[in-house]
């Protein structure tokens, strides 16, 4: 669009700037815009639209005298065009006052435009020296507030403790304060020249304000595209510790204007214990603050820690009580074993959890311990070096988030423990106080009978879901083909609840002849037999212990959360995959879409000549060319050149990759998630900020500076 601006203006000096440059240094006024591209929205500034081109230009004045063709000319008013142009200044005053009247009663005020395009300043009243001056020093303080936030840098510096009493230091903002104003800033020279050193620039009260208006903003630059998409998916993350305060990281999911399914950071929500509390400020903060509808929401996922599943399921069924069409389901990030070990209600599984979560990051943290533990699995299995190899490959990923997780931990559990032993008695100095003690206390987790007998009974549940669970991250037609396989699962588990005795039996049996090569005694917990202060019944065993403890509320639990999660509506949505090409194909082109489609009709743009068109879509794929391949993804579907003339048809699948089950297929796309994971890894948990945290993580999306400043002085006059 700049370059536009450019060719149209005739300003062949300008053809080599860059649109940074031109939208910082250049200003274009508004006379030079047809009035349909301008909208008075405010009277404190004139707003362009999204597709705003300037077109109104005289080229042909300047050449009735040639002297004047290199420069501007000042015109001389005659008495009846100055009498004009001050009746015009009387009328414009009197629409600004008018509006600032209206604005002044309407207390929903917007402090942030949702109309976006290039701003403009009103020229109608001139800023005051001081006026401009402070402007540009707010504007400074903006920049370096960004600056600290796209480079992660915390806005405190040391502390008092580390400082000799009486020593007066700057905190990390301050001290890019000083250095830009000795870099040559002569606004900020200006403002501070008479100030003294140890005192304070700018107050922590007016950063944290000024970084809420800079979150507000850049947050607001995903919104809008969000509200023009329309549709949308919610989906959080497990809930991390910013500066000693729980919150929720939540993304949302979209379709942008050129057809990518995006998945993007919007920021933090604090977390609440009572998870009615939750529900409606989880509400109340997408609707009210974030300015997103509900209504469009067509999807929501939470993936969690062991211990947060029950509470966020409390928000997902808020939610669909209010929004039936947010279906929820699984998100495409985290498996579904994964998904449904962390939601177990059982105590032993949580921290079977954790205790796994600890021994993967201790043997990341140090390559050392990685070289010893491949060691220890060559000498446990020089019989079958593949199966050694394969192991000690898996240890190098990220093998606590794949589908087989339990199975993985049970085949290295032997490996693990021999390695952790020799580290804990090891008496040289290899190994450090920190790793020496950790592989203490780890092994003795590990030997712990009620870990083992968990992560076996554990292993063996999730077998039946194992399957399923890798076809939803599979491709498209992976995911077709495994919401019709659901019926299958649920038989089996079934089949299991109801022969539990049987099948307990030989879980616990496996349970004990892996504690057995281990050395490990096979009993109940203590803290068992201790609650029951004395009541303890004598005839109760360990396996019936077990039973009635782990396997079967497990069992119950999976077949109760695979019917939640994969609910009627869900599974509906997931049978309209079958628009996509490649899936149509493997059905030899006989679907019924029209049947599944009925639950997104209201979002269609012709509902009435869907059957037509889909029967036209059918067509279409199943005559094609010999040479045209058939698009395997929602997304090769939505950049088929010719899908404009099926709009139902890319109605529904926008719609449908907006579901949170379905993966983002092009990885550019989805690197919110990544981004969140790389700060929370980078940054000290005290020194996090939600604030800087969305610049950080957002570091490439444009913001205005103008806009900012402007918003702060109106909040803070």
């Amino acid at each position: 669009r700049c370059q536009r601006w450019v060719e149209n203006c005739r300003r062949a000096d300008l053809e080599d700037k860059t649109p940074d440059q031109l939208n910082k240094h250049y200003r274009l006024c508004a006379k030079h815009f047809e009035t349909s591209m301008i909208c008075r929205s405010s009277p404190y500034r004139t707003v362009l639209r999204d597709n705003a081109v300037p077109t109104i230009f005289d080229l042909t004045s300047h050449l009735n005298n040639p002297h004047s063709r290199h420069r501007k000319r000042i015109k001389e008013l005659s008495e009846d065009e100055i009498r004009t142009l001050k009746q015009q200044k009387i009328d414009e005053d009197f629409e600004r006052k008018q509006a600032t009247q209206e604005l002044n009663e309407n207390n929903e005020q917007n402090t942030v435009s949702e109309e976006g395009g290039e701003e403009q300043e009103e020229k109608a009243v001139p800023l005051t020296l001081e006026e401009r001056e402070n402007k540009d020093y707010l504007k400074s303080l903006f920049e370096i507030l960004i600056l600290m936030g796209k480079q992660n840098i915390p806005l405190d510096g040391h502390n008092v403790d580390e400082l000799p009493e009486g020593i007066f230091t700057s905190d990390n903002f301050q001290a890019l304060l000083e250095y830009r104003i000795n870099g040559g800033d002569e606004v900020l020279r200006k403002r501070f020249e008479m100030t003294a050193v140890n005192l304070e620039y700018c107050s922590k009260t007016q950063q944290k304000q000024m970084l809420e208006i800079c979150e507000n903003c850049v947050r607001e630059e995903t919104l809008r595209e969000v509200r023009h998409s329309h549709f949308f998916s919610i989906v959080t993350d497990e809930v991390v510790d910013i500066a000693g305060e729980e919150h929720l990281p939540v993304l949302v999911r979209f379709v942008d204007d050129s057809h990518n399914l995006r998945e993007e950071f919007i920021g933090f929500l604090p977390y609440e214990a009572d998870p009615e509390i939750l529900a409606v400020k989880f509400h109340a903060t997408i609707t009210e603050k974030w300015g997103l509808n509900m209504e469009y929401c067509r999807g929501q996922a939470y993936i969690v820690s062991s211990g947060f599943a029950s509470k966020m399921k409390v928000v997902a069924t808020r939610l669909l009580e209010k929004y039936p069409q947010a279906v929820y389901t699984l998100c495409s990030s985290c498996a579904l074993n994964v998904w449904l070990a962390k939601s177990v209600p059982v105590v032993g599984v949580s921290v079977a959890l954790g205790t796994i979560e600890e021994v993967y990051c201790l043997f990341n943290q140090s390559p050392q311990l990685l070289v010893e533990l491949d060691n220890t699995i060559s000498a446990l299995f020089q019989d079958n070096n593949e199966k050694g190899n394969e192991l000690k490959k898996i240890c190098r990923s990220q093998w606590t988030g794949r589908h087989d997780t339990f199975e993985i931990l049970v085949d290295l559990l032997q490996a693990l423990v021999l390695c952790l032993d020799a580290v804990s008695s090891d008496l040289s100095v290899r190994w450090n106080n920190f790793i020496v003690g950790r592989a203490f206390v780890l092994s003795s987790a590990l030997t712990d009978f009620d870990f083992i007998v968990t992560i076996v009974i554990m292993k063996n549940v999730l077998s039946f879901t194992r399957a399923f669970g890798k076809n939803l991250q599979g491709q498209t037609s992976d995911v077709f083909f495994a919401a019709g396989s659901l019926t299958a699962v649920l038989h089996s588990l079934n089949e299991v609840m109801e022969n539990i005795e049987v099948y307990h039996e030989f879980w616990f049996e496996e349970a004990t002849n892996l504690a057995t090569k281990l050395d490990v005694q096979i009993k109940i917990p203590g803290k068992f037999r201790r609650a029951q202060q004395g009541n303890f019944d004598p005839d109760m065993t360990s396996e019936n212990y077990y039973k009635e403890i782990l396997s079967v509320p497990t069992v119950e639990h999976i077949i109760q959360e695979l019917k939640d999660i994969f609910s009627e509506q869900h599974l509906k949505a997931l049978k309209c995959l079958s628009l996509v090409p490649s899936v149509m194909g493997q059905l030899k082109f006989n679907t019924s879409e029209e049947h599944h489609a009925d639950m997104f009709k209201n979002d269609l743009p012709n509902p009435d000549t869907l059957s037509a068109e889909l029967h036209c879509w059918r067509i279409k794929w199943k005559h094609r060319g010999k040479d045209i391949e058939l698009p395997a993804t929602i997304y090769e579907a939505l950049h088929l050149p010719d899908i404009k003339f099926f709009p139902n048809v890319y109605a529904l699948l926008k719609v449908l990759c907006l579901l949170p089950v379905m993966k983002v297929e092009n990885e550019k796309y989805g690197i919110g998630r990544k981004r969140l994971k790389a700060y929370l890894k980078n940054t000290l948990t005290g020194q996090r900020s939600s604030n800087l945290a969305l610049l950080n993580i957002n570091f490439d999306i444009k913001h205005d500076l103008d806009l900012m400043v402007d918003t702060y002085i109106k909040l803070y006059p």
